[in-house]
């Protein structure tokens, strides 16, 4: 990486009038993956078993022939995510078999679509990888434990193929354990800038940012359990040096999204403290919508059976994508968690 390049990929699509909608959806992971290494941070055939414990917590990842499911695998679990959301948001069905147009896919998630064919067998690897690589977990999604061995994706089918033999419109059947997070909207908002992060462990590092710190003043972990939390199959030593490359990285770029990594060394060990980064406009959004506690409670009888802090993300994610004036947030969130509840009833 030379000094003066930036280390995100390029932005390889810009919106236009085809695939607007796509653009528009607020793209989203579920918070069970995001805490928890399911998913590879190799960009080889990945063939080795993982088991990760943590707190009660437990889940066991076994490759399928063609190796485990990667970080960039992961990118069509979030578009199918996302596209559930949308549907979800707007009190409209949310089906577990979605079916959607390939390009659109690789459009969204910033893939290149110049290789022709190439682009088309690369996603189908994905999906391979994806139905499986099996998981076995006792980690709860939508207040339901998964205790028995199941994928990410139950199945896929290639409903059409264009004259030369690419894929055009894709069925994808999501998993209970996925599909159960999103009925019960235990997702997080991803910067779209995820999608230009070109190394395994910058997603990664991403997505723990995310989901842990949030809109925290800070978040610290310990380094070797941060190691573990990765997935990460270097030597701790080797691990510390790739985060410190990171950082550097984002110190001269500022391409990391959301969120500031630091290496602290104390007597005890070293950790790593996390904060959001105060020019992020959407955590400055955040930070400023705050409601009362009496707003929180009286959003606990507007929308009984639904967790106020889901409420509140949803809210501020509407707020930001729609580009919303708030002038009185309390009476301006009660009213969202109202229509909330009249669309889709108890969780």
């Amino acid at each position: 990486m030379t000094a003066d390049r930036s280390p995100l990929l390029p932005l390889r699509h810009e919106p236009d009038f085809f695939v607007c909608d796509v653009f528009d959806s607020a793209f989203k992971s579920d918070q069970a993956s995001m805490a928890h290494p399911v998913f590879s941070l190799s960009k080889k055939r990945d063939m080795t078993t993982r088991r990760y414990e943590n707190n009660g917590q437990w889940v066991e990842v076994r490759p399928s022939a063609k190796g485990l499911a990667t970080v960039f695998d992961r990118d069509v679990i979030i578009y199918c995510i996302s596209q559930c959301m949308a549907r979800l948001n707007e009190g409209l069905p949310v089906p577990r078999t979605l079916q959607f147009k390939a390009y659109d896919l690789l459009v969204a998630t910033n893939r290149d679509v110049r290789g022709g064919g190439r682009s088309y067998q690369l996603l189908r690897d994905a999906l391979d990888r994806l139905q499986g690589t099996a998981i076995s977990t006792n980690i709860v999604t939508g207040g339901q434990e998964e205790l028995d061995t199941f994928s990410l994706i139950d199945r896929y089918k290639i409903v059409r193929k264009t004259r030369d033999g690419r894929m055009q419109d894709v069925q994808v059947t999501l998993s209970d354990w996925v599909f159960n997070a999103i009925q019960a909207t235990e997702v997080l908002t991803l910067n779209k800038r995820y999608f230009q992060l070109a190394r395994p462990l910058e997603r990664r590092l991403y997505e723990i940012a995310r989901k842990h710190c949030g809109e925290k003043e800070e978040w610290s972990i310990w380094l070797s359990t941060l190691h573990t939390k990765t997935g990460s199959q270097s030597t701790l030593r080797e691990f510390r040096r790739l985060l410190k490359a990171i950082i550097e990285d984002d110190e001269a770029h500022g391409h990391l999204p959301g969120y500031r990594f630091q290496i602290v060394d104390e007597d005890s060990g070293s950790k790593v403290l996390i904060t959001p980064k105060d020019r992020s406009p959407a955590l400055l959004l955040q930070g400023a919508l705050q409601v009362s506690p009496d707003a929180h409670m009286q959003s606990k009888e507007l929308a009984p059976g639904w967790d106020t802090d889901v409420l509140l993300s949803e809210w501020r994610d509407w707020v930001s994508s729609k580009k919303i004036a708030v002038r009185d947030p309390d009476a301006h969130f009660l009213a969202f968690s109202r229509n909330w509840f009249e669309r889709r009833g108890r969780p």
